[in-house]
């Protein structure tokens, strides 16, 4: 089913960091030798015809020539919110296995995102709690950064600079009430969008357009295996992992 969310911002922290901190995770993950480990593969699909793209009219918006560099030629940008393959594959679905406390090592380096002809590449991307988010402008305009985290039970304002130049910025983003969904959006060009989900363990995949995924080296026993996407929510399954084993769990995802 289709998540209703407000429009939560990003926009270019212009060479600068972003730093995610206070998720209040259940505890520290820590990193133990996996010589027996499992894996979880599968894909995940979208079934249906995807929603046609929110449409923006450039003259509304500042720096309407550049940014109209990906126009579609009648003076609109258009933001494909849902992208499938042509076998069926969805595109930009973070999957994890939640609740992992120990297994291999977590390095997670910086995030990275760029701001490439008024737009945030990638869409979707994980980010982590007390680690780097870096957000790299290449656009010869500013940008306006929002940011919000948010779950059902309300919406946070965690991060505003206004008309950030090259200059960039580095902040601290307290993740409060345990919500992990992140996003971000240009307040002078509100078309530039993007989404990140918080992590606290190594295990996660996210899609690309096959939306195939593997997530190896888990530690045998029962784990939660969430895969979320943007726009059209999150499914839940739970999964066995045997010593070397490999369980093979798909996701269906619909527009309605």
């Amino acid at each position: 089913m289709r998540r209703k969310t407000a429009r939560l911002v990003c926009g270019a922290l212009l060479g600068g960091a972003l730093f995610l901190a206070g998720a209040n995770w259940a505890g520290a993950y820590e990193s133990i030798p996996v010589t027996n480990g499992g894996a979880v593969q599968g894909k995940a699909m979208f079934k249906g015809t995807p929603p046609p793209p929110k449409v923006f009219e450039l003259w509304r918006f500042p720096d309407k020539n550049f940014c109209g560099v990906l126009s579609d030629e009648k003076g609109n940008r258009l933001l494909h919110e849902v992208i499938a393959g042509k076998e069926g594959g969805l595109k930009d679905v973070v999957v994890v296995i939640e609740g992992v406390q120990k297994g291999k090592p977590f390095n997670f380096d910086a995030a990275r995102m760029e701001s490439i002809a008024c737009q945030f590449l990638p869409y979707v991307s994980v980010v982590s709690d007390k680690r780097q988010l870096t957000v790299k402008n290449l656009d010869p305009v500013a940008h306006d950064i929002q940011g919000y985290a948010y779950d059902l039970s309300g919406v946070d304002i965690v991060l505003h600079r206004p008309s950030l130049s090259n200059q960039g910025t580095t902040d601290v983003v307290n993740l409060t009430k345990g919500r992990k969904i992140f996003t971000m959006q240009c307040g002078r060009h509100s078309y530039m969008q993007s989404w990140g989900y918080a992590i606290d363990n190594p295990y996660y995949a996210v899609t690309s357009l096959d939306g195939a995924f593997v997530i190896g080296d888990l530690p045998p026993g029962t784990y939660k295996v969430k895969a979320w996407h943007p726009m059209l929510g999150s499914q839940e399954r739970e999964v066995l992992i045997t010593g070397s084993g490999t369980a093979v769990l798909d996701f269906t995802f619909e527009y309605r």
